[in-house]
């Protein structure tokens, strides 16, 4: 057995590193194995890893070898490992004590060639096992990696309000390190829930770089941790206090940010004080890097760093503390203010040419594809008002409308419209002002205050009388009268409405008017006229269909499966949800959902009274979905969905309601819509005859179908059964997809089964 050299140093306490090693062991233990390459940028804890695997591995090995690669006595020291004499094929009976293990540290930049050389030359020799350590691979012949990432960081507090769980956190590797490092410098030091959100920000803002989390944990001497993250929020650089004894770069920040960048050429150096200006989490083609040779040569290094991937996009970031050592260099030259025009200006793109897409084909990509970059959308926005352009500022606020709402960015859009186009701000032309109240009222009414949103709506109509742009002041009417029915006024919605349905479908605006109908059909039900209620809706779900606008018709549906149920039709109701929930998915909803949660939640505890703790988690998650958004909700519906929790609490065990409870409050949304397409769909009732409930006919759909059989027009129909020519249209859509068939002779034929 091998004697470990001095120059291993004092053990050191891995945290978070457990895969790793046990990864690292296993394949410097294999025989068939001559390099092992860890790789990972600097400050992430390579050597660290290699030296307690090598201690604690190393006694196996005959011979144990530790190199600094960047020593001046390196190359001679390999020269003699390369010249080894013969070796024993066994010392006391085991083949391994025969086999040299080399730990070569540092394999970086002047060091890289020269190292590269060295093993090209050793990889020859079956008895030496080398294990390297470099930011970027050496691309030796028979090289294996171990790439090491920085540590995981906590995600986002669920439900926006609560505060963080410690104990949670403390599962987290970053938080765990952060931890033990500060009771290191503070014996008192404990995670509780006052400073729990604290460390979280700290390890997310350092991005779980071990080095930077050990240097944060220590300046817990000098600063409570509340502040560390104000100090931090702006630039990482600032720490600093390493160990004396630790090699140059790992003493500070600024050191490790300069030697990262060491031998970069001017095209990649300039790229990243480019991207430094840029959020994390931006895509290629938002940051214009498609084409970009020096993408390649800064993800080698580990300088740009991949975060996530949507849609098949990668989505990237300048890592820390790189950024803010390349931010510094990009003001001291005088290029910050150009760099972040630019990003503006892309971003101003970015989102205006994706207007036109919103409401049609594209919506879920482009929907997905702002949410991703919302981070810097926001910086752009800051940017411009920083620099006093209000109407670029403003038209970039427009432009998220739609974004935003989906997202449920509901109160700082609502900030964003006020400080734009409220009293004291900037002058901007009365269309633009118009604009910015109708959109501030919308997301009033989604904040759940109908009565401030028509207030807004109303400002707005006035600001845009004197502009004279018919199919806006038309928008707005429609999003008034939507307003003064959430309001509790369906005369007033209706005065409002049916004027702006007609403008709008007169003016083929299309969505604006297919909107506006789902609204009054609203109005419709609310005074108990259900019939002209469901021909506006079915006119309303047809277009919306067409336009493909999803979040509109799930809307849509919404209020259809509403109409359903005061028909006692909870079958049809169920299916108009279950729709409504994959729409709401596909796009990433935030502020509809927690109120589709709750109503396919009361239709469950209706149908299927054997789901009870699927009902819980649902009523839980939306809930908590409901406070990230910080929306309140009405009267009347607060008690309904709190009847249902009693209900529920009264007939489940307390333990059971308050587990499945705990496990809603956990979910996320894309995890919540899943829970509930998951529930089984309710039996359909009964109908005239044994063959259309088979089919999963409704009593209205049978009428149809039997009239098809009788050779009818769509128009004839509609005569008979006194509704409209578009409504029988969708009920034989219907009868012919639920009974498999392709024409109105199979439809006449499945009818003629029946007898």
């Amino acid at each position: 057995m091998g004697t470990l050299p001095a120059a291993l140093g004092p053990v050191t306490e891995l945290v978070g590193r457990e895969l790793e090693a046990a990864m690292l062991r296993e394949r410097l233990r294999d025989p068939l194995v001559r390099l092992v390459t860890v790789t990972g940028r600097a400050g992430v804890g390579k050597s660290r890893l290699a030296l307690e695997v090598v201690r604690e591995i190393g006694g196996e090995f005959g011979r144990v070898e530790v190199r600094d690669a960047g020593a001046p006595d390196t190359p001679s020291a390999l020269a003699d490992l390369a010249a080894l004499p013969a070796l024993p094929a066994h010392v006391e009976g085991r083949q391994e004590s025969g086999r040299v293990l080399l730990l070569l540290d540092g394999c970086d930049h002047e060091a890289r060639p020269g190292a590269a050389g060295a093993l090209e030359a050793l990889a020859g020799d079956p008895r030496v096992v080398v294990l390297a350590t470099a930011v970027e691979p050496l691309g030796v012949y028979g090289e294996l990696l171990l790439p090491l990432n920085p540590l995981p960081v906590p995600g986002p507090v669920r439900g926006g309000t609560a505060a963080a769980d410690p104990h949670e956190l403390q599962e987290v590797a970053s938080v765990a390190l952060f931890v033990r490092r500060a009771r290191a410098a503070d014996p008192a030091f404990a995670l509780t829930p006052e400073n729990a959100g604290a460390v979280a920000e700290i390890c997310t803002l350092l991005d779980g770089l071990p080095l930077a989390v050990e240097l944060a944990a220590r300046r817990l001497r000098l600063l409570p941790p509340h502040l560390l993250p104000v100090r931090l929020r702006d630039r990482t650089t600032v720490l600093s206090g390493g160990p004396a004894n630790a090699p140059g770069r790992h003493r500070s920040l600024a050191a490790l940010a300069e030697w990262s960048c060491r031998g970069l050429d001017a095209p990649a150096r300039a790229l990243l004080e480019r991207l430094s200006v840029y959020e994390p989490g931006f895509g290629l083609s938002a940051a214009g890097l498609s084409a970009e040779p020096a993408v390649d040569t800064l993800m080698d290094r580990g300088l740009l760093v991949v975060v996530g991937e949507e849609r098949g996009e990668l989505r990237l970031a300048v890592s820390e503390p790189v950024r803010s050592a390349a931010r510094d260099a990009l003001a001291e030259a005088g290029g910050e203010d150009a760099a972040r025009d630019a990003h503006a200006e892309r971003y101003r793109t970015l989102v205006g040419s994706a207007q036109a897409g919103l409401r049609g084909t594209g919506q879920e990509q482009l929907l997905r594809e702002l949410a991703a970059e919302g981070a810097n959308v926001t910086a752009a926005l800051r940017w411009l008002r920083e620099r006093g352009d209000a109407e670029a500022a403003a038209a970039l606020v427009l432009g998220c409308r739609l974004p935003w709402l989906v997202q449920g960015r509901l109160r700082e859009g609502l900030e964003w419209c006020d400080e734009l186009a409220g009293e004291g701000g900037p002058a901007l032309p009365d269309a633009v002002r118009a604009r910015l109240a109708d959109l501030s009222g919308a997301f009033a009414l989604a904040l759940g205050d109908p009565q401030e949103a028509v207030r807004r709506h109303r400002h707005a109509l006035a600001l845009g009388k004197g502009v004279g742009d018919r199919r806006q002041n038309a928008l707005v009417s429609a999003h008034l009268g939507a307003a003064l029915l959430e309001a509790g006024d369906p005369p007033g919605a209706r005065a409002v409405l049916v004027t702006a349905h007609n403008a709008l479908e007169a003016m083929g605006v299309t969505g604006g008017a297919a909107g506006a109908a789902a609204s009054l059909a609203g109005v419709l039900r609310a005074e108990g006229d259900r019939r002209r209620a469901q021909e506006l809706l079915d006119r309303a779900v047809e277009a919306l269909r067409r336009s493909r606008d999803g979040r509109g018709l799930a809307g849509a549906l919404r209020r259809e499966a509403a109409l359903a149920l005061d028909g006692d039709e909870p079958a049809r109701a169920d299916g108009a949800l279950r729709e409504a929930l994959r729409l709401y998915g596909s796009v990433g909803e935030r502020t509809e959902l927690p109120a589709l949660l709750e109503e396919f939640s009361l239709l469950l505890m209706r149908t299927a009274p054997a789901q009870r703790p699927r009902t819980v988690r649902l009523l839980a998650a939306a809930d908590t979905l409901r406070a990230a958004t910080g929306a309140a909700v009405q009267d009347e519906w607060r008690s309904a969905a709190e009847r249902a929790r009693t209900d529920l609490g009264a007939r489940l065990d307390w333990t059971d309601f308050a587990l499945a409870w705990a496990e809603g409050v956990r979910m996320t949304a894309s995890e919540a819509v899943a829970e509930a397409l998951s529930a089984p769909a309710p039996s359909r009732r009964a109908s005239a005859g044994p063959a259309p409930e088979d089919q999963s006919l409704t009593p209205r759909q049978v009428q149809v179908a039997l009239l098809v059989s009788e050779g009818m027009t769509n128009r004839q129909i509609a005569a008979r059964l006194d509704i409209s020519e578009w409504t029988v249209v969708n009920h034989v859509r219907q009868v012919m997809r639920r009974l498999g068939c392709s024409s109105r002779v199979q439809v006449a034929g499945a009818v003629g089964r029946w007898a």
